[in-house]
């Protein structure tokens, strides 16, 4: 009977083990939760990084082709930059050609902070720390975000 009771006794857990074992999980939550945050953030800051990588490089493209007479004599104060992203994705014809056209972006990316296609453009005549665009080509792409990265750099001047 003695045996009985004692396995009895000692099949649960006690409440001093049940306080110790939540204690352990909410101090490894508290630790995950910042690292997931960081993570997260990170993710976003590579993928701001590529986009505006893709719409620099297409922009640098763009002007290349213009300068090397690939495209039709540029607009008046454009001086070869792309007139506005969607061109770059539409395509532009050849110089001397009917209907082949040269794309320099499949589609306009994503700003992962906005989530948005809507992107800060600086035309070559602009400040170069302008938040508005004047409109005569597309010099420079930035997010449009109020945020901040860790250095305390505006993503807007990335």
């Amino acid at each position: 009977m003695g045996a009985e009771r004692r396995r009895a006794r000692q099949s649960g857990l006690t409440l001093i083990e049940l306080i110790v074992a939540f204690t352990i999980l909410t101090v490894l939550t508290a630790m995950a939760v910042p690292l997931a945050r960081y993570k997260v953030r990170r993710d976003k800051e590579i993928a701001l990084d590529r986009a505006l990588r893709e719409i620099r490089t297409a922009i640098d493209k763009y002007k290349d082709a213009s300068d090397a007479g690939q495209l039709p004599p540029p607009e008046m104060d454009t001086f070869g930059y792309p007139k506005t992203l969607k061109v770059m994705v539409e395509g532009v014809k050849m110089a001397g050609s009917v209907d082949k056209k040269i794309k320099f972006l499949r589609r306009i990316p994503k700003d992962p902070f906005t989530n948005s296609t809507e992107w800060g453009m600086r035309s070559m005549q602009d400040d170069p720390t302008a938040t508005a665009w004047g409109g005569q080509n597309v010099f420079d792409v930035y997010s449009k975000t109020t945020e901040k990265a860790r250095d305390g750099t505006p993503y807007s001047e990335w």
